[in-house]
């Protein structure tokens, strides 16, 4: 089964991807993770992202599908995919819908957790002294959301005319949250 969870940053995504990994055996999808690992790792990747990515910028789709691409063509985690933050983009979007064709997958569902910039604030804010995140600064936090609302918004558009599509309240408790997913993928 493969899930894509969308939401602003702050919105729970993490949390209910882990969540759906250990119940589904899945594999977590963070282009965040990946992103802030090629950063650690000083990759050539990384060296070229830092900044973008500590100016609350998205990555170039360029980069992301080419780090999406080879998790799709491994074996072992085909159709056992939990997007956590992408597609971010239309030609993420896009390039994903190929990609899945080419390895027969498909996406089973789409989760949108939909959350005020109010309530983004005060998580990332708590997120940020329990984690240390260096993205987790307010200025970065408030550019990401308007950054995210802006660009997701085709992505939204592009999937929610599909019946797999689901929009959850993203301010619910995390529990809550889980069991209206739970409804959804009945498992």
């Amino acid at each position: 089964m493969n899930i894509i969870l969308f939401g602003p940053p702050g919105a729970g995504k993490g949390t209910q991807a882990k969540y759906l990994v250990k119940k589904l055996d899945n594999y977590q999808i963070s282009t965040g993770d990946m992103l802030r690992d090629e950063i650690t790792q000083n990759s050539q990747i990384g060296k070229f992202i830092v900044n973008d990515m500590n100016d609350g910028k998205f990555v170039s789709d360029d980069i992301v599908n080419q780090l999406i691409k080879n998790i799709i063509f491994d074996p072992k985690k085909k159709n056992k995919l939990v997007f956590d933050g992408y597609p971010r983009s239309l030609s993420q979007a896009k390039n994903l819908d190929i990609l899945l064709k080419e390895t027969n997958q498909k996406i089973n569902f789409v989760f949108y957790l939909n959350v005020n910039k109010e309530t983004i604030v005060k998580r990332i804010e708590k997120r940020k002294t329990i984690e240390d995140r260096s993205d987790d600064e307010l200025k970065t936090i408030l550019r990401r959301y308007d950054t995210y609302i802006e660009t997701t918004k085709p992505v939204l558009e592009f999937y929610s005319k599909n019946s797999n599509f689901h929009e959850i309240d993203g301010s619910l408790e995390i529990e809550q949250i889980t069991n209206k997913i739970d409804t959804f993928i009945n498992v």
